[in-house]
């Protein structure tokens, strides 16, 4: 059974969002205080997340980064939130989100965007591709996991597609188009300031090798194969 955790403020949102996650099966989880949802995560593993942005004290924006810089956790995270404007969203997906859903909604395009995030992050194990290597990069398919000089690098999700996607076609000049896909969500205008700031917070991670990462002008981006 799925685990969703379910972060709100306002109690009949929250009722109601709790009541149809059970409908569809999903184990709920459900807090109306950051903090208290904070506590939950550092104890208990989830399968989705759903975060109010605006909240007293703690924000569901300020958790998710938590959740990304403290937990490493890749769990997928859905924001929801009042604010409408592109340069919100392009923040929430910088700093770590996965999805965001504009209030008010429709409870039938929040199941299905639940849905889409749960299949995605349902990982579909193909052994040929459960470990894929570099030379000074290993990929980790089933655990979500990239290592450099057989260190764990600490990444958002959509560096974590980007940069897998990067290593499993070394050599490869990967097209924006093909990029802004990996880290598209339902319903939601990624746009390519995304892609590339979320390519300089790779490299910045790869620290002394970010050079591995090249980009091709006009075109996209490659991995060169380095020893």
């Amino acid at each position: 059974m799925k685990r969703v955790l379910v972060l709100e403020d306002e109690s009949d949102v929250r009722d109601l969002l709790v009541l149809h996650l059970k409908r569809e099966g999903y184990e709920t989880e459900a807090y109306e205080q950051a903090e208290e949802a904070w506590l939950s995560l550092q104890k208990s593993s989830f399968d989705l997340l759903i975060l109010d942005w605006m909240l007293p004290r703690m924000s569901g924006l300020d958790l998710c980064k938590k959740i990304r810089t403290e937990l490493h956790s890749q769990t997928p995270v859905m924001l929801l939130t009042a604010r409408a404007e592109t340069l919100d969203k392009v923040i929430g997906l910088e700093i770590g989100a996965d999805d965001y859903l504009t209030k008010p909604f429709e409870i039938r395009e929040f199941i299905a965007r639940v849905r889409a995030l749960l299949r995605r992050s349902t990982p579909v194990i193909d052994a040929t591709l459960a470990q894929s290597t570099t030379p000074l990069l290993e990929l980790d398919e089933k655990g979500t996991r990239i290592f450099l000089r057989k260190k764990e690098l600490s990444l958002t999700p959509h560096e974590y597609k980007l940069l897998a996607a990067l290593i499993k076609n070394p050599g490869t000049t990967l097209e924006r188009s093909t990029l802004v896909a990996l880290i598209q969500g339902p319903g939601v205008a990624v746009v390519d300031r995304t892609v590339d700031t979320t390519l300089l917070g790779i490299r910045k991670k790869l620290g002394t090798d970010s050079d591995l990462i090249e980009t091709v002008r006009g075109f996209g981006y490659r991995l060169r194969n380095a020893s």
